[in-house]
């Protein structure tokens, strides 16, 4: 029997007593009852115990009904939560944190209008937000929602003028939510000004530090704070934190750091955890080394995830191993184990990549009609990539009038790509109308669009294109590159003279030159 399975039967076998006790005990524990829903993530067994405690007329207990908040928030269910809560006469600060934190639990939901008229009932009753109402709030501001930073701030300045970090006994809890909120809202700088200012910082807020660098670009300072962690505060990395810092040795093709974090891994016997076996994976193929990502991928010590068959199906592709990602896949699948989209996404990509057009339309058939995923524009920019890279213009296009989702830019960014490769430009010249009618802020489009007119020498189009980007005060940002040197790494953009060795730097650069406009050596 599967574990699942197992927890069914658990759970069912729990409620058949405790219904046959009611006859003996009118009021069995519900309490227990509802713990054992959350605990085995069983909504009907929730909802039983909920029409238990309204028929012995417990809906006023605060302990009962708090817990039956609870339990309604852990299935993302915020309107049950609130029903529950307004027919509570008497509430504390405990019943407003589980209710607030509820409507946050489900990741989707923002700091507008409904939590913040939740916060003012709490002040309106009496009562006090504390620092776990705060943290429940951090987490739904910033980013790119509604608010965004503003509310975070005032937030911050609500613990500082509470000292809400003292009441807690500690800064730590409060220092990893405003440091998340400040990452998440692109303001790492507050986020480190935070994080420096926090007296007591443990494992997490560390990681909250890191990721937040990661997730901001910063690879350099996370790969330093990360190094720094161990040899400053001699704080051991935990999984979260392996997990977190991988993706920074993406960033800049870190191989040797990647390793280094790997080999740590094995040597605290971490390589159980799926989690961070499919960082691993994922950091290995975009590093470029296929041989160690499989190696990890194919070893038996941890419980494949669809992830793990993503990540190195993904792999094979970028690699352009797009026979070896169709087999990898037709063994997942033979494996019972059903794909997603994201898995989909994979193989396309790699039969694109590596030319397999009947393949990749098998696979984009098989997923739509044998395992019901729907098409997302994601699949579909992959299918007319694949079908475009072929030479099958007229085919992707037709693919793009027909698809299911609404063509996006990339879509036709597919399609622009197809077009340049196979030198169609009325499809190219088409596909670059709907890219700026779909993006009209996003100056690259216009770039190319512009170098296309003019390299057709369509000079009117080009004055055009150029005024549109003008009016609307577009300036598109230089391209960058970079090269890791002996542990740091160094960024050059456009005609660059920012760098503190650009002159030796352009007078190597004249020299190569130089020699390479020389007329070749005779051998003879």
């Amino acid at each position: 029997m599967s574990l699942s399975a197992t927890r069914k039967t658990f759970t069912l076998n729990t409620f058949r007593y405790c219904t046959c006790a009611t006859a003996l005990h009118p009021s069995p524990d519900l309490h227990h009852l509802l713990q054992l829903s959350i605990t085995h993530r069983s909504l009907p067994l929730a909802q039983q115990s909920h029409a238990r405690v309204l028929t012995y007329g417990l809906h006023q207990n605060p302990l009962i009904a708090t817990k039956l908040i609870s339990a309604y928030a852990q299935f993302n269910h915020p309107t049950n939560s609130k029903l529950v809560f307004d027919e509570m006469p008497d509430r504390n600060v405990g019943s407003w944190n589980v209710l607030i934190g509820g409507f946050g639990s489900g990741g989707e939901c923002e700091f507008g209008d409904g939590v913040l008229e939740m916060v003012k009932g709490m002040m309106r009753s009496g009562l006090r937000p504390d620092g776990f109402t705060v943290s429940s709030l951090l987490a739904m501001c910033g980013g790119k929602g509604v608010g965004g930073l503003g509310y975070g701030r005032e937030m911050h300045c609500y613990v500082v003028k509470y000292r809400l970090e003292l009441s807690l006994g500690s800064d730590v809890h409060l220092g990893c939510c405003l440091v998340d909120m400040y990452c998440r809202s692109g303001r790492v700088d507050l986020g480190r000004r935070v994080f420096e200012g926090m007296k007591c910082r443990n494992v997490y807020a560390w990681t909250a530090m890191v990721n937040g660098y990661v997730q901001n670009g910063g690879s350099d300072e996370a790969l330093v704070l990360f190094r720094k962690m161990q040899g400053e505060d001699g704080i051991e990395p935990n999984r979260v934190s392996l997990v977190s810092v991988l993706p920074g040795c993406i960033s800049h093709a870190g191989l040797t750091g990647g390793k280094q974090i790997h080999g740590f891994a094995i040597r605290k016997e971490m390589t159980h955890d799926v989690s961070l076996c499919n960082a691993l994976i994922d950091m290995y193929c975009k590093c470029g080394s296929l041989d160690f990502a499989r190696r990890v991928f194919e070893d038996d010590s941890f419980c494949k995830d669809a992830i793990s068959w993503s990540s190195m199906i993904s792999g094979y592709g970028l690699h352009g191993n797009g026979d070896e990602a169709i087999v990898l896949y037709n063994k997942m699948l033979r494996l019972g184990i059903k794909p997603d989209m994201i898995t989909i996404v994979g193989v396309l990509s790699a039969c694109s990549r590596s030319g397999l057009v009947n393949e990749g339309l098998s696979v984009y058939s098989s997923a739509t009609t044998d395992y019901g995923i729907k098409p997302t524009v994601e699949m579909c920019a992959c299918v007319v990539d694949l079908l475009g890279r072929s030479g099958e213009l007229d085919r992707a296009f037709n693919f793009i009038k027909t698809m299911p989702a609404e063509p996006n830019p990339s879509v036709w960014g597919a399609l622009v790509t197809a077009s340049v490769l196979h030198g169609n430009r009325d499809m190219q010249d088409l596909a670059y109308k709907f890219l700026i009618q779909l993006e009209p802020e996003n100056p690259s489009n216009y770039i190319s669009a512009s170098n296309f007119f003019a390299s057709s020498r369509r000079w009117d189009v080009v004055a055009e294109t150029r005024t549109m980007m003008k009016d609307r005060g577009l300036r598109k940002t230089p391209g960058c590159s970079w090269i890791s040197i002996t542990g740091k790494t160094h960024s050059f953009y456009v005609a660059d003279k920012v760098h503190p060795c650009c002159d030796s730097i352009y007078e190597m650069l004249d020299y190569l030159i130089l020699i390479m406009r020389e007329p070749p050596i005779s051998m003879t």
